[in-house]
């Protein structure tokens, strides 16, 4: 088993306990020690304390891991970042009234707010030529979606 999935293996039922998600392990091996990054995520953004506490645990884990072996580690445990595909249901509702670009398997472009969403598809709110429609996009349509990042936002709230 490749060390990536037994760190996921035995890292993820303590992050999960914790109320948080492990999204990805990222392994680098740069000379003689090794690098590994967790990427956390929870229903919320993680503050601080939050990632000094799953990083912890982590590390811990970590430590008194067999299969790590002698080879020295550096953890780094991180949130994702804005630049992440949206892959899961909870990515959708995690970012409701975010402006979303979303690819097709088709190649059709989509942007968006997201309204709401199922387990099975999202529904943004989209407007075409200062008309604003609703649009449910199917999850199993899409390629690829991505959170807008907006500097200068104009809400009426």
């Amino acid at each position: 088993m490749a060390l990536k999935d037994q760190i996921s293996g035995l890292v993820t039922p303590a992050v999960s306990d914790l109320g948080f998600y492990l999204e990805d392990v990222h392994i680098a091996t740069p000379g003689n020690h090794r690098i590994v990054t967790c990427i956390v995520d929870g229903d919320a953004s993680l503050n601080l304390d939050q990632v000094t506490s799953v990083s912890r645990v982590i590390s811990e884990l970590l430590d008194e891991a067999a299969f790590m072996g002698e080879t020295p580690f550096t953890l780094e445990v991180t949130s994702p970042g804005v630049d992440r595909p949206l892959t899961q249901p909870r990515h959708f509702a995690k970012n409701v009234d975010r402006l979303l670009k979303v690819i097709k398997l088709d190649g059709s472009e989509i942007t968006g707010r997201i309204l709401s969403n199922t387990d099975n598809d999202v529904t943004l709110t989209v407007v075409v030529k200062k008309e604003t429609t609703e649009q449910t996009i199917s999850l199993a349509e899409i390629k690829r979606a991505v959170v807008e990042i907006e500097f200068n936002r104009k809400d009426d709230k």
